[in-house]
């Protein structure tokens, strides 16, 4: 049954079985800050902002820093609008038809838009990293503090507290509205879920009092259960990851459906989920299990191989499935039968939201995204459309590798360094995570004192109770995964006593550079014992489990313990000489761990084809490792230089220059592990001639280039004539003499110079046919049969007459003579026995020595070309 706490601040906590210690009571400080200048690009500037706003969803950009407005409908961006120094940043974005609300994961900044003048309202720092998120709904805005436990309800448009803030126990789950406006937060150290109503804005009822939000409770599972939340259209969806059950609030009524038998692995849901039935989604199985509001199930498989599923989203009868490795997201009917296969080139993230009677599939990485109607019909969408910012938008991502081979599974291992420490009439085990073997951790169980408890696989502590004090305990813990429960491991004998230490009476926690986090407190009052050491315990959203242990007042977690980027906050507990343990501290402040970031991914270098002496440096964003990197730092060869983008432009070096690039991210901590390739700056080419050939009067050179990595042209040349432009293969020159040799030169150019190479080719000779063709009848039918007295055809002198006392010869009709030049002479008319042919062209001939024959008389072969040959 439900309990309704009318406006409580802190929330009166509910009477549970098991004691779970105090609540702890920080509060999260909103400031308002001067507001971050944000750039409206394209179409749909604050003229047009009050455009249509239904079927419309801002998507986000993180390769260009900036939002898209996509319309629904059209499948179009109408407005985009840049956010400054957000480059490859996460971005939560929430909104409504009216207003727009930001979170940088990167830097933690929350930025409000009033989307009816495009204009920011204002903007109020949180801790960066995974752990605070935004919820809006209308004119309702929360900020969520998961680590802390603490939920603030915000003016929208101010960002101002409204009333005070609910409080719960650090590391609760959820953080989202349903469809009529409550917010649902699940609290794993009670086994609860609560939801929310918001107060109502001052400027809503301005003679009355400020209220505070209103908030109902319902038990949902045991303490120390994993929780995972869906809202619904109307109440939640929790799935108990640790009993493998799912459990609904729907108007007040609450519902269990039993899992254990369906579920071969920890399930995941949707943040938001629309219409009757529930998609839990197995990512290791790669399944899908469809609950109905009566709780029937039906279960189906998603083609592919890995685990990098996203939850799976109902949208108007069909369930939506997206496999970020394969980049594809599956479409299945209320059937399970898959019914359609949406691809696209997008890599890393894919986000999908129900809004405005549409399916939104978005990547913040990738140019484009994906609008699915309720007839299913899917269009793409270009988010960089009517682009003001010039230059060609960032390549597309590189197809996503194939999946990594699936490991060997087999039953979870022993949990490491089980500890236990008694309080009055309890005591509390803890342990280390187990090897999951390949199938991923579903619960623990934990077991002693007549009782079995299963705790959340994210949990790794508990509390027994109802205890007797002065007698002792031990207590095994063993993990359980989708092939079962591995080996148990038992806990040091402990012995309940009411003489328990006191709690330290804070705890402060800090994040260094090198990745280590530093926890302190002071020393704990023993109470008349000493005390033998400190339990440290860390929180995140939805997890508590311990850390370490420590004989002084200060613990170091080691670098990587903790995930990068993520909120921590921390409580220690004392142990004293006896065994005998205190209550949890208050949380310590949240902190992010971080340290230098990654090796720069993808890279990639290579020679800039049209500038000497550069290359072209550009690879993917290294993992950032808690703190937004900054810049990087590129060296290549003895060149350094600072970057803020992924690519880099390097000039200064030597031509044909082979040098190493390396890459170093930078960020808070400092510089990363660097990224290295090789790369060549543009050469000089180099020509080789692969062969030659020639007609009379043209000389084809054949070659290859080597362009030294850039762009060249080639010309062909010979001595004292113009260069003649060709293919980069082979270039031919004509206008040559016949029978003449020739040295040809190839020239390939490019940025970095020039590169030569010769030929020698002589072109062949040329011939003529001495043409002379008889008459029809009379004298003209024999004409041509031989030499005579007087003028005859096919006569050869000495000059370019017709001379009889220089005639040295006659030749036959049909004769083929190597024509040698050409020299302008007496005109000579063949009249019908050669076509009419006249011409005071005479061509000089191998004939008895270099002799002239009249053109007329002489046909070229190829043509009959005249001008083909040289002058005499």
């Amino acid at each position: 049954m439900a309990s309704i706490d009318e406006a409580v601040a802190p929330r009166t906590p509910r009477s549970r079985s098991r004691v779970r210690g105090g609540l702890v009571t920080v509060g999260t400080v909103l400031a308002l800050l001067a507001a971050m200048g944000l750039t409206v690009l394209g179409l749909g500037s604050a003229d047009n902002a009050v455009a249509n706003y239904d079927a419309s969803s801002w998507l986000w950009s993180a390769a260009r820093s900036e939002l898209a407005r996509v319309n629904g409908v059209t499948a179009r961006v109408d407005t985009r609008m840049e956010v400054p120094a957000a480059r490859r940043h996460p971005m939560q974005v929430t909104q409504t038809d009216r207003l727009l609300v930001l979170r940088d994961l990167n830097t933690g900044q929350i930025s409000a838009l009033d989307l009816a003048t495009l204009q920011i309202t204002a903007t109020t720092p949180t801790t960066p990293g995974l752990g605070v998120s935004v919820a809006l709904h209308e004119d309702a805005a929360f900020v969520v503090d998961a680590v802390q436990g603490v939920v603030r309800q915000l003016d929208p448009r101010s960002l101002a507290p409204v009333g005070e803030p609910v409080r719960y126990p650090p590391g609760i789950t959820g953080g989202a509205f349903d469809g009529e406006g409550r917010l649902w937060v699940a609290v794993p150290a009670e086994g609860t879920v609560s939801a929310i109503t918001p107060a109502v804005l001052p400027s809503e009822a301005a003679d009355s009092p400020v209220g505070s939000p209103r908030v109902q409770t319902y038990d949902v599972a045991e303490a120390s259960h994993e929780l995972v939340v869906s809202t619904l259209d109307d109440g939640v969806a929790v799935l108990d990851r640790t009993a493998g059950a799912l459990v609904t609030v729907v108007a007040g009524t609450t519902r269990r459906t039993a899992l254990a038998s369906t579920l071969t692995g920890p399930g995941i849901l949707p943040v938001r989920t629309s219409g009757p039935v529930v998609p839990v989604t197995v990512p290791g199985q790669r399944q899908v299990h469809a609950i109905g509001d009566g709780g029937e199930v039906r279960s189906f498989t998603v083609p592919g191989d890995g685990d990098r599923l996203g939850p799976a989203v109902a949208w108007a009868g069909r369930f939506y499935c997206a496999d970020e490795a394969a980049g594809t997201v599956y479409a299945f009917d209320a059937t399970g039968q898959l019914t359609d296969t949406i691809r696209g080139r997008w890599g890393g993230p894919l986000e999908l939201e129900v809004r405005e009677n549409y399916l939104f599939i978005n990547a913040p990485e990738a140019a484009t995204a994906r609008v699915v109607d309720d007839s299913h019909q899917v269009r793409e969408v270009d988010k960089y459309a009517n682009d003001v910012l010039g230059g060609d938008p960032p390549p597309e991502p590189p197809p996503p590798p194939p999946p990594p081979k699936k490991p060997q599974v087999s039953k979870p291992g022993a949990p490491r360094n089980v500890t236990a420490a008694a309080g009055d009439a309890r005591a509390r085990v803890s342990w280390r995570p187990a090897a999951a073997n390949g199938a991923e951790i579903i619960r623990y169980v934990v077991e002693g004192a007549g009782q079995r408890l299963e705790v959340g696989a994210n949990q790794r502590s508990v509390e027994v109770t109802e205890l007797t004090n002065g007698e002792t305990y031990r207590f095994s813990v063993h993990a359980v995964n989708a092939k079962g429960a591995g080996p148990a491991r038992s806990s040091n004998p402990v012995t309940p006593t009411a003489e328990v230490p006191d709690a330290p009476t804070e705890v402060t926690a800090e994040a260094r550079a090198d990745g280590t986090v530093v926890v302190s407190w002071p020393e704990a009052n023993g109470q008349g014992n000493t005390i033998a050491r400190y339990a440290v315990s860390a929180t995140s959203a939805g997890t508590n489990a311990p850390v370490g242990e420590a004989t002084g007042t200060e613990l170091v977690v080691k670098a990587g313990e903790l995930e990068y980027g993520t909120q921590y906050a921390f409580t220690v507990v004392s142990v004293n000489d006896k065994g005998a343990a205190s209550q949890a501290s208050p949380v310590s402040n949240t902190v992010v761990p971080f340290t230098v970031p990654g090796e720069p991914l993808e890279l990639r270098a290579g020679t800039v084809a049209d500038q000497p002496g550069t290359v072209a440096v550009q690879w993917s964003p290294a993992v950032a490792n808690g703190r937004p990197v900054t810049g990087y730092v590129v060296e290549v060869g003895d060149k350094r230089s600072e970057v803020t983008d992924t690519r880099a432009t390097v000039g200064g070096l030597g031509d044909g220059q082979n040098v190493t690039v390396r890459v170093r991210a930078v960020n808070e901590a400092g510089e990363g592990a660097e990224a290295t390739t090789t790369a060549r700056t543009v050469a000089a080419p180099r020509v080789t001639v692969t062969g030659s050939s020639a007609t009379a009067t043209a000389a084809t050179v054949a070659f290859t280039v080597d362009a030294g990595g850039g762009e060249a042209s080639c010309t062909l040349s010979r001595s004292g004539q113009p260069a003649k432009s060709g293919p980069c293969s082979s270039i031919t020159m004509s206008g040559l003499a016949p029978g003449t040799g020739y040295t040809f030169t190839v020239t390939a150019t490019n940025a970095a110079g020039s590169g030569t190479a010769t030929r020698a080719q002589q072109t062949d000779a040329l011939y003529g046919i001495a043409t002379c063709n008889n008459g029809d009848s009379g004298a003209e039918a024999t004409y041509c049969d031989r030499d005579r007295d007087g003028r005859n055809g096919n006569e050869i002198f000495s000059v370019a007459r017709q001379d009889n006392d220089r005639q040295v010869g006659w030749a036959k009709p049909g004769t083929r003579l190597k024509a040698l030049c050409k020299q302008r002479g007496e005109e000579v008319y063949a009249y019908i026995y050669n076509n009419e042919k006249r011409s005071t062209w005479w061509v000089q001939v191998d004939y008895s020595g270099r002799n002239y024959i009249p053109w007329a008389w002489l046909n070229l072969e190829g043509g009959d070309d005249i001008n083909v040959l040289p002058t005499c």
